[in-house]
């Protein structure tokens, strides 16, 4: 049994990975603000640490004894986000860790980026070594995060760097914005929905961060770490509608009107400080090519998602109508 350190044990992912790596005998530190429910991770074994990842200091005194670090916690993009903020956790947080990780000699440092770091993929699908273009100060943020712990692999650390695609999956609420209006009849779609998109279902992922925290090929690589396949959005509603035993919906809207509208009320809701009801993120997702290629992770790492789309949307539609939000 080693003893592994979570960063951002209290969100979706980073709560499941804690759950699994528990379950596998491992014994297992989070890294937590004080503020944050910290409930279920005690009642599953977790040691949780009021620790400010942003303070060396802080992450230096609290990193005895970890010989694993999986760093999942990230300054997340929100259309009110202060652009300080990524920098401050995506970047200057995984340089405290990555720090504490190099004085103490850990076994493997395990870093979470995105692909978002590589921005639209006009010629899908992306292997992990498509030019990099990220779209936003988010996704430069990661970028920066990624290109800082592969720098400390050149060091000696030996780091991995996983890129998940889409995730979803029970516990997740991001994509009730899809699942609601398609269960209430009145999802439109904007523009043709021939753009692909590529999801991940959450049990996938976990078995990609593990492998990467496991493999010596791992070390000093990038991996993108997907599900089985890729769609474009049309196929993507059209599954969720079957998932719910709903008609597959027809309505239609032009892209261009609708995104020019996007930017207008975005401007208009920062320049008030309120969050937009719609804004360019959010219309894009219906014209930019989001699909990758999966094979390096399958070939160096031995990865094989199973949890196909259409049963990890169906598992995702079961949960939430077991929490009544749906």
């Amino acid at each position: 049994m080693i003893k592994v350190l979570v960063t951002g044990a209290t969100g979706f992912t980073g709560g499941k990975l804690a759950q699994r790596l528990v379950a596998d005998g491992h014994e297992v530190v989070a890294f937590v603000r004080p503020s944050s429910d910290t409930k279920h991770l005690r009642e599953i074994g977790v040691e949780c640490r009021a620790v400010d990842i942003r303070d060396p200091n802080d992450v230096m005194r609290n990193f005895v004894r970890v010989q694993k670090v999986f760093h999942i916690a990230a300054a997340y993009r929100s259309e009110l986000a202060d652009r300080a903020e990524f920098r401050t956790v995506n970047v200057d947080a995984t340089k405290n860790l990555l720090d504490a990780a190099y004085k103490y000699g850990v076994d493997r440092f395990v870093h979470c980026s995105t692909v978002g770091v590589q921005g639209e993929i006009e010629a899908p699908p992306a292997s992990e070594d498509y030019r990099l273009k990220p779209g936003d100060h988010y996704q430069e943020s990661k970028l920066d995060g990624e290109r800082l712990a592969l720098e400390y692999s050149r060091s000696g650390l030996p780091v991995s760097v996983v890129r998940p695609v889409g995730i979803y999956g029970p516990g997740d609420t991001r994509f009730l914005k899809l699942f609601r209006p398609i269960q209430r009849g009145r999802f439109v779609m904007v523009g043709t929905g021939e753009s692909l998109y590529h999801m991940t279902y959450i049990d996938d992922l976990i078995d990609g961060f593990i492998l990467a925290g496991e493999r010596f090929e791992a070390l000093g690589e990038v991996f993108t770490i997907a599900g089985p396949e890729y769609t474009t959005v049309r196929e993507l509603v059209d599954t969720i509608a079957d998932v719910l035993g709903r008609s597959r919906p027809r309505m239609r809207v032009p892209f261009k009107p609708v995104y020019w509208a996007s930017v207008i009320c975005d401007n208009i809701c920062r320049a008030a400080n309120v969050s937009p009801p719609l804004y360019p993120r959010r219309v894009e997702f219906f014209h930019l090519d989001r699909a990758f290629s999966i094979a390096k992770a399958q070939q160096l790492l031995g990865y094989q998602p199973k949890v196909g789309l259409s049963d990890g949307l169906a598992r995702t539609a079961a949960w939430y109508r077991h929490e009544g939000i749906l």
